[in-house]
């Protein structure tokens, strides 16, 4: 029986490929055997088991580049979690240990490597991240979502897959159930207002403040805000409280949002992106200023330099997304414009073809 190992989390963005990849192994071979390896308090904790998938939890952080005094006690725990998962890949011996970003995946796939086991990478970015770029050198193969990549790796391990998405995000919906469930009418357009899993600040922030504007049109909305964020932004809803406006926390139906809406506001990270393209989703796209290496501006960038979506840099969300939004609703030709070029961009089959390459590398025991 194939044993594989995947590590990575923290967000929906390293998570929902994960899975994805997890399933499209166990679609291959019903009866492998698969663990995944992720951060202690960390969302993969709870969205990994809820997925049908054993988990273990390492107590990992990133380093703090401003107060690096702080780090004494990341690397510590660092050491100590390094220590752990070595134990655990000697009892559970993968053939195949696959990493997709995040804390976790740094020590999983160095000590992976470390005790013979192939390595197989999932670079989400245009922009590579650090841990990847360590990694790079012991691993058999890079799969990534953009070309160009061989910038940052070697070009002989290096596999244009795309990004995987959430599997029921494809699956054919019915555009009346999803109108029904949101209590929306037919003939009016849907924006789809997110900030990734964890919510955004600036994004929220802007749809607060010109909350009043949108009110005052007959465009539908469904603001997913994020826990953080929620409590602010029902205040803001209690003020201009009329039918067609769904604040919620968090979206349980993705394949019913993205099937009616007729413009997506997104944060710029990669999963985000490989949706809004296998979609074909019109869409604003607010990179976050918050991220290593400031990958999603690069993100975002990949898709408006080629006519796929509109940029609004974090800067100026506050002041113009809202009026963003009308321009854009105002105006179909634009809208489908920006729905053909980013089906353009899109690749299909993603976690099947990720699939694929790591069952060819199943080491012999």
């Amino acid at each position: 029986m194939s044993r594989y190992l995947i590590s990575g989390g923290g967000t929906g963005g390293h998570i929902f490929p994960a899975v994805s990849i997890a399933n499209a192994l166990r679609k291959r071979e019903p009866e492998c055997d698969i663990l995944f390896v992720g951060a202690e308090g960390r969302m993969e904790m709870e969205k990994v088991p809820a997925a049908g998938y054993d988990i273990v939890g390492l107590k990992v952080d990133g380093f703090d580049r401003k107060r690096v005094w702080r780090n004494i006690a990341v690397i510590w725990n660092l050491l100590k979690s390094m220590y752990k998962i070595r134990k655990i890949i000697a009892a559970f011996e993968p053939d195949v240990a696959i990493g997709v970003g995040g804390y976790a995946s740094g020590a999983a796939l160095k000590v992976a490597e470390g005790m013979g086991v192939p390595v197989v990478l999932q670079e989400q970015n245009s922009y590579a991240g650090v841990t990847n770029k360590i990694l790079a050198k012991g691993a058999v193969r890079i799969c990534v979502a953009y070309e160009g990549m061989e910038k940052f790796f070697p070009k002989e391990k290096v596999v244009l897959t795309g990004n995987p998405v959430r599997q029921n995000l494809t699956d054919l919906v019915d555009p009346d159930e999803a109108y029904e469930y949101f209590g929306f009418k037919k003939d009016k357009p849907v924006v789809l207002v997110m900030g990734g899993s964890l919510g955004a600040r600036t994004i929220n922030a802007a749809m607060i403040s010109g909350l009043g504007k949108l009110s005052q049109t007959p465009v539908q909305i469904i603001w997913q805000t994020g826990k953080g964020y929620y409590k602010d932004a029902m205040e803001a809803y209690d003020r201009f409280k009329r039918d067609g406006i769904r604040v919620v926390d968090f979206v349980s139906r993705m394949d019913y949002a993205y099937a009616i809406a007729d413009l997506v506001v997104s944060r710029a990270g990669a999963s985000s992106i490989s949706e809004l393209c296998l979609l074909g989703k019109a869409s604003i796209l607010v990179p976050s200023p918050n991220v290593a290496e400031d990958h999603q501006t690069y993100n975002a960038r990949a898709l408006s330099d080629r006519g796929a979506a509109c940029f609004v840099s974090d800067v100026e969300a506050e002041k113009v997304l809202v009026d963003r939004i009308l321009h854009l609703l105002e105006n179909e030709t634009i809208r489908k414009d920006l729905e053909r070029n980013a089906s353009n961009l899109a690749y299909r089959d993603s976690a099947d073809k990720i699939a694929s390459i790591v069952c060819g590398l199943k080491r012999k025991k």
